[in-house]
């Protein structure tokens, strides 16, 4: 076999190429411009069976667009798992020979990446998160310079622009006057491209059909049904639904230790219970968002409230039972999707499974 193993530390100009054979021999380093055609003369310049890696980081959608057709194989690690990249020294030509090593002994954690399909929805949704959090920002500072000058502000009122001047009026001071009408100035540029934003989101998510059937599910509105699609791409990447629960962050974490002991000659599992540690920590921020929010949503009406409420009758705290229920149409999300089905109330239970 003539397999190599090639890390790559990559930076905004440079990438620092490590290659290693099969034992663990480092054959060749070289640095290379942060360019497709350079990357692409580098790695073809070498011969075998190429294995290569590098770090989740800005540039890996692009640059695994540009290795994937030139490599055997090719895996995008987690720099959050990579914990033996911390250990001893830390340069940009040591960390490729980590990256190399670890790739060959199986020991990086791969971030998915693989569909074409979704790419312009990933990007829209990517817009349209960034002008919600931008114009919901410079709301936040307009209510806190009001409430600053102990001018009460509750509701939307402050935004709408028919009662801007009424607003403004109530400013004394002529610098924070000017201070709000620059707010006032960045809300009304904002607001319209974040319903183009929306408009465009929208559309590119019905193209997709499996859109038509995660927006069956109670809850899930058409805008988290554009996230979803975006965020996970296909759900057959998850085998179960634990493995889409821990992805989202609403796995539970546990620790054991001594689970087992010799009695009489014989290994037997002791009775200790494994220590449950919460959830986990390493998830996906957007997908807990938008099902913890369906979660909410759907306590209070629809087919989820049953189970919400069973869930209370049982003596469950209600933080608990809310999570619970955020798991219930994760499931959900998870099997339809998979299977294409409808959603069925009747087989709620079912559906879960």
């Amino acid at each position: 076999m003539n397999d190599k193993y090639i890390g790559l530390d990559v930076h905004q100009s440079t990438i620092v190429m490590g290659v290693t054979d099969e034992k663990g021999k480092q054959l060749m380093q070289s640095i290379v411009e942060t360019k497709a055609s350079t990357i692409r003369e580098a790695i073809n310049g070498l011969s075998g069976t190429l294995h290569v890696t590098f770090e989740e980081g800005t540039h890996a959608h692009w640059l695994y667009d540009v290795l994937r057709p030139q490599v055997a194989s090719l895996v995008v690690c987690d720099p959050r798992r990579n914990k033996l990249l911390q250990s001893g020294n830390k340069a940009d030509k040591v960390d490729a020979w980590k990256l190399a090593n670890l790739l060959r002994a199986g020991l990086l954690t791969p971030v998915y990446h693989g569909e074409q399909g979704t790419r312009t929805l990933k990007e829209l949704v990517h817009s349209y998160e960034g002008l919600v959090q931008d114009s919901t920002r410079v709301m936040n500072r307009l209510k806190a310079l009001f409430r600053s000058r102990a001018i009460p502000c509750t509701g939307r009122k402050i935004y709408q622009v028919a009662q801007r001047k009424q607003w403004l009026d109530l400013l004394t001071d002529p610098g924070a006057r000017m201070r709000a009408e620059h707010l006032y100035q960045q809300l009304e540029y904002l607001q319209p491209l974040r319903q183009t934003a929306k408009r465009l989101m929208l559309a590119e998510s019905r193209k997709h059909s499996a859109s038509k059937v995660l927006r069956q599910i109670p809850s899930l509105g058409p805008i988290r049904v554009a996230q979803i699609l975006a965020t996970v791409t296909t759900p057959h990447r998850f085998r179960t639904k634990r493995q889409f629960w821990a992805y989202i962050g609403l796995g539970v974490r546990t620790e054991s230790s001594a689970q087992y002991q010799i009695i009489q000659g014989q290994v037997r599992k002791s009775g200790k219970l494994a220590s449950t540690r919460g959830l986990n920590q390493n998830y996906n921020r957007t997908l807990k968002y938008v099902f913890k929010s369906a979660a909410t949503r759907a306590r209070a009406t629809g087919p989820f409230k049953r189970s919400y409420e069973s869930s209370l009758s049982k003596g469950i705290r209600p933080t608990m039972a809310l999570l619970t229920l955020a798991r219930k149409i994760a499931a959900v999300t998870l099997v339809l999707w998979k299977k294409g089905e409808r959603f069925d109330s009747k087989k709620l239970t079912s559906q879960t499974t």
